[in-house]
């Protein structure tokens, strides 16, 4: 078939991609910006339509002449109001869908509870199902917590239960719910294309709570974990509490947990007797296989991957905080490099010189090589060699410059510069990587952050202003 994927950058979206592919599909994909597509190996495989779901110039070109089309996208992460866009964006692809007359629309939303009132992020993924089955020949499946290598469920019980052995956590995770497999997901995606439009079809492995998921996690971990539920403790706060502990952003977190609230348990009746193939695999193996995944660096699609390509970026993953940072300069790669590997020594480091100074003076109280150092040459580096209390890890004239700390820390660190061509000038990406070793890393790195992301984002800026400037002067 020739197939439409919108969401194609997302979480399940990029997984399905490949899956199309190597059943024989013509995929077309439809993405706000084609750059996001650089480095899956399946980009070259793919027709790019670029442009918004709001954009319906861009939707013509996209459904035309499609025989199926997967709506796998949402506004939760990208706009404040994302009820509002979420609902505006699925009336848009229903106009345009009926105008080609699009044969079949498969969609991926979310559980809803029985009794209580579903949570905003739950009723606007319920309101795009109704408005699509409601204009288009619609199979919408609806799925509890995805659970895979990457996922933001994974995620969030992994960092729960690997970072807290005592967990005051609220009554609610007791509530059962319906977790499945990333890979169960995507053979119901694929499935839908044979069957045809189905309805509203509930997908799901056997309930459990989520004290059982994360209690699960500990055992498959070898971890003693004791988790004591109370009666009282706000979603917002759990949800802020989420966000310091993990790597999950609040705006993110909060929907999280709001979809715990109640019971969340699938009547998988229907999927069992429209997709008899599919046969989910209970949580605690699908947990062992994220784990799997993720220890052998095996990790095809992410939650965050929504969220890249920013002018700014802070994860964490796998252990490791990442804070990167990318600027347009109107400078060659060449000029740029410069810049970055004639930092430290005499020259210091362009900002907050008292900064790096106090820093370097602790260093020494504690131990450690502090800014005495300094560096071989003004301007040339080679590997292995000491900046300070850096060492020069990784150099590529011209493009790429990583060094390693050497200073007393809680963990380990790097900081690293590229500079990738870009139009006539090129993009300057700096990144701070930070290991913490137990909560102590963990509690240190989130204490200076405050001053270390001006600190970074000062250093960027400076970067980039001098090599403009050398520029210039030059011409």
């Amino acid at each position: 078939m020739r197939v439409l994927v919108t969401g194609a950058t997302g979480y399940v979206g990029g997984r399905l991609v490949p899956r199309l592919l190597e059943r024989g599909h013509r995929v077309r994909v439809l993405v706000r910006d084609a750059r996001r597509l650089g480095g899956r190996p399946w980009a070259e495989r793919v027709e790019v339509v670029e442009g918004s779901l709001e954009d319906e110039g861009a939707l013509l070109r996209a459904l035309e002449g499609v025989e199926a089309a997967y709506y796998l996208v949402h506004a939760m992460l990208s706009e404040a109001r994302f009820q509002e866009a979420e609902e505006r964006q699925a009336k848009a692809f229903v106009r345009v869908a009926q105008r080609v007359g699009l044969p079949h629309a498969i969609y991926l939303g979310g559980l809803l509870p029985r009794n209580g009132r579903p949570s905003p992020h739950l009723a606007s993924r319920a309101r795009v199902g109704e408005i699509l089955r409601g204009g288009v020949p619609t199979t919408e499946f609806r799925a509890g917590p995805i659970v895979g290598s990457g996922s933001a469920s994974f995620e969030m019980v992994r960092y729960l239960t690997e970072r807290l052995p005592v967990m005051v956590a609220p009554r609610w995770v007791l509530n059962p719910v319906s977790p499945i497999a990333i890979r169960d997901v995507l053979a119901y995606l694929l499935q839908a294309l044979e069957k045809g439009p189905s309805g509203v079809v509930e997908v799901g492995a056997p309930p459990l709570s989520f004290k059982a998921m994360m209690e699960t996690y500990a055992e498959v971990r070898g971890l003693k974990r004791l988790i004591l539920p109370v009666p009282v403790l706000a979603p917002r706060l759990a949800a802020l509490w989420v966000g310091l502990v993990t790597p999950i952003p609040n705006r993110l977190a909060l929907p999280l947990v709001e979809g715990i609230l109640h019971p969340l348990v699938a009547d998988t009746a229907r999927a069992r007797a429209l997709f008899p193939e599919v046969d989910p695999i209970p949580y605690r193996e699908a947990m062992a296989l994220a784990l799997e995944r993720t220890a052998l660096g095996e990790v095809e699609t992410r939650w965050s991957g929504a969220l890249q390509g920013r002018g700014y970026f802070l994860e964490d993953r796998e252990g490791v905080i990442r804070e990167v940072r990318t600027l347009p300069v109107q400078a060659p790669p060449e000029a740029v490099y410069r810049v970055f590997a004639s930092l430290g020594g005499e020259r210091g480091w362009l900002v907050w010189g008292w900064a790096w100074a106090l820093r370097g003076l602790v260093d020494r109280l504690l131990g450690g090589p502090g800014l005495r150092r300094g560096r071989r040459h003004p301007t040339l580096l080679l590997p292995g060699e000491a900046v300070d209390f850096w060492r020069v890890e990784a150099v590529e004239p011209g493009r790429l410059l990583r060094l390693r700390a050497e200073m007393r820390l809680p963990g380990k660190a790097w900081l690293e510069w590229q500079a990738l061509p870009e139009g006539e000038g090129c993009r300057l990406v700096q990144t701070a990587y930070f290991a913490p070793v137990g909560l102590t890393g963990f509690l240190y790195w989130w204490a200076l952050y405050p001053i270390h992301a001006r600190i970074f984002s000062d250093l960027a800026r400076a970067i980039a202003k001098e090599a403009e400037g050398q520029r210039e002067a030059l011409t």
